[in-house]
């Protein structure tokens, strides 16, 4: 899809200063970037309140600004400008979440499965500062992988532990990047049913 003429005015308008351009900008796209930061955050498994949402969903429009509008310069057109800020967005959002995560924090029962209602939907994915408390939620990341193919794994942590994107992932393990989300599926099923 090309740039449409209203998004063009929209960007000309802000990259010139217009009085009001950039209000009318996030106006326009804060829907678009919310959906991003809900997505990203479901797709790597981390539970976001509404005050998160709103933090992350303001990291992106901060960064879009930063440097006298930077990002938006590099806009070259080629594609929709939405699908430009969904990319940007989640790139952004994924940087964002990677510095306030680690693995994911759940209770195991003594037969090594996970206990879902010990879990605290917001404790599920914390930053430890307890270096052992990291090396147990790492082997409780490490014991779920383990329910999975070597390929399955190696994707899944690239993606959910490495903050890697699908274009990266496919380029280090030779898969074809459209096949990388449907890999992360079956993956995620299995743990689900297997952990």
């Amino acid at each position: 899809m090309v740039l449409s003429d209203i998004d063009r005015l929209l960007l000309r308008q802000c990259l010139e200063k217009v009085p009001k351009a950039w209000e009318d900008f996030v106006d326009r796209f804060l829907g678009l970037v919310v959906h991003v930061v809900r997505h990203t955050a479901q797709s790597r498994m981390v539970k976001v309140s509404d005050q998160d949402v709103e933090d992350l969903a303001a990291d992106v429009f901060l960064a879009l600004v930063q440097n006298d509008f930077a990002a938006l310069k590099r806009f070259r057109g080629h594609a929709s400008l939405a699908t430009y800020l969904t990319v940007i967005s989640r790139r952004i959002v994924v940087r964002q979440l990677g510095r306030r995560t680690a693995a994911p924090v759940t209770e195991l029962t003594d037969s090594g499965k996970q206990n879902p209602s010990k879990q605290e939907p917001s404790q599920q994915w914390s930053e430890s500062s307890d270096p052992e408390k990291r090396i147990i939620d790492k082997e409780q990341v490490e014991q779920l992988l383990r329910g999975l193919n070597e390929s399955e794994a190696n994707v899944v942590r690239m993606y959910h532990l490495e903050g890697q994107t699908y274009e990266e992932i496919s380029s280090k393990v030779g898969m074809p990047q459209n096949s990388v989300g449907p890999t992360l599926s079956r993956a995620r099923e299995k743990m689900r049913r297997n952990p």
